[in-house]
């Protein structure tokens, strides 16, 4: 049984909030997550949700921000949001940019030395934490959905398009949609994965969903007063794909809104209903 370490709970709308931490046998190092158990949780398995946040975040920025709690107390869903990377590696250049390295993880199990002994990211997600929380909470495992934020939404994507069958129900706020054709994106790719360009399609939404993945019906929000929409996002060009391939998407623009956590919380019922009726 893994150990956790209970850094904070706090009672929430009649549920409980928790910051955890454990050490990682995927990432080699400790990592920290937090959890919200609805009070539906005290009596009963229930639906769970995997947030992944966006560059530079950490397992409690979702938490704090989005004002999910009062909507997940009312669906009856767990939330879950982890660290964005691992920390303190020893890696050289680690912290010298705010888009590459700590905090910045883009959620892929890089290929490339020094990156490759701690940035395991998808596997850290997709089987370690996934178990710790089956193992620890009262989770339903059968039920469970993923979303994200910016990076974490390009997370939350590519996760679901990689690994059919293991969420349920999907959305995204801001996604970074095609990574292969951004500058965050490639800087990530370029020092995550090489150059082979090939290896850079298995992490790229629109590149997947081209290939021929899919996922359930994608939900998306982006505001029109997104500071990196044009440079960064692309939200169109995944839209394109998704219509050529006949996956369902409903992608929604908002006039005035912009890359925050105001636009998030503005939209999160929204999403956590989505997820709702996906999960049953």
């Amino acid at each position: 049984m893994t150990t956790l370490e209970t850094r904070s709970q706090h009672s929430c709308f009649d549920g409980m909030q928790g910051f955890y931490q454990h050490p990682s046998a995927v990432i080699g190092l400790p990592m920290r997550f937090s959890v919200y158990q609805p009070p539906q949780a005290k009596h009963q398995r229930v639906p769970v949700l995997f947030f992944l946040s966006g560059l530079t975040c950490t397992e409690e920025t979702f938490m704090i921000k989005a004002g999910a709690q009062r909507y997940a107390a009312e669906y009856g869903l767990m939330l879950v949001s982890m660290d964005t990377s691992p920390r303190q590696t020893g890696i050289p250049g680690e912290t010298d940019s705010w888009d590459f390295g700590a905090g910045a993880g883009f959620y892929l199990d890089a290929t490339v030395e020094p990156w490759s002994s701690y940035y395991r990211m998808e596997s850290y997600i997709t089987q370690e934490l996934r178990e710790i929380i089956i193992e620890h909470f009262p989770a339903d495992k059968n039920r469970m959905g993923i979303f994200g934020h910016s990076m974490g939404g390009h997370g939350a994507l590519t996760l679901a398009l990689r690994h059919p069958g293991l969420y349920r129900s999907v959305s995204a706020f801001a996604p970074i949609s095609a990574p292969m054709q951004c500058p965050w994106g490639q800087k990530a790719f370029r020092n995550y994965l090489g150059e082979n360009q090939e290896n850079w399609q298995k992490y790229d939404a629109t590149a997947l969903i081209a290939a021929g993945h899919r996922v359930p019906e994608l939900l998306i929000d982006q505001g029109l007063n997104d500071q990196f929409l044009a440079e960064q996002l692309h939200p169109d060009r995944l839209e394109n794909a998704c219509a050529a391939a006949g996956q369902k998407l409903t992608l929604r623009y908002h006039q005035d809104y912009d890359h925050s956590y105001y636009f998030i919380s503005s939209f999160i019922n929204d999403h956590l209903r989505h997820h709702r009726e996906q999960l049953g």
